[in-house]
């Protein structure tokens, strides 16, 4: 294609009806939407909620796996952390192993706010599988996982 072609409005709206990044990308922002409202009652965002219950397990988690685990790069890992520091929820720990490395851990606050937030999220998730249909909620994660 030389520098003076265009692209017909046709194609536009081809690609607009059968990009499956668009379409995803564009379901993703609207359940963003819909949880963070959910979940303001609680003062978190849905992405907050999900950090917050990534390190709920039984070791404090480094950075590097919590990056990987929600396709986070770092620098937007630490800076979603800051907020949830600042409000006492979260704590970022210098690895006793390796003085250069950091480990996360919720603070007592932050395992009492994510217990109050979870029944929210049950409930959405319910409602939202409800909307879907029988089966398709698994499907859909199955299908998503696959591609990520």
């Amino acid at each position: 294609m030389s520098k003076t072609e265009t692209v017909s409005f046709q194609t536009t709206l081809m690609v607009r009806d059968t990009c499956l990044c668009l379409h995803v990308q564009r379901a993703a922002r609207a359940l963003a939407r819909q949880f963070d409202e959910l979940l303001r009652p609680v003062g978190l965002t849905n992405g907050q909620f999900s950090l917050m219950m990534s390190l709920n397990r039984p070791e404090p988690a480094k950075i590097g796996q919590l990056s990987t685990l929600l396709a986070m790069d770092r620098t937007t890992l630490t800076a979603n952390l800051k907020p949830l520091e600042r409000r006492g929820l979260v704590q970022i720990l210098v690895d006793p192993a390796d003085k250069r490395s950091r480990r996360l851990v919720l603070t007592p606050e932050g395992h009492a706010l994510l217990a109050e937030a979870l029944p929210i999220w049950k409930q959405a998730h319910a409602d939202l599988d409800a909307r879907l249909g029988a089966g398709a909620p698994d499907r859909l994660r199955a299908d998503l996982i696959t591609l990520s």
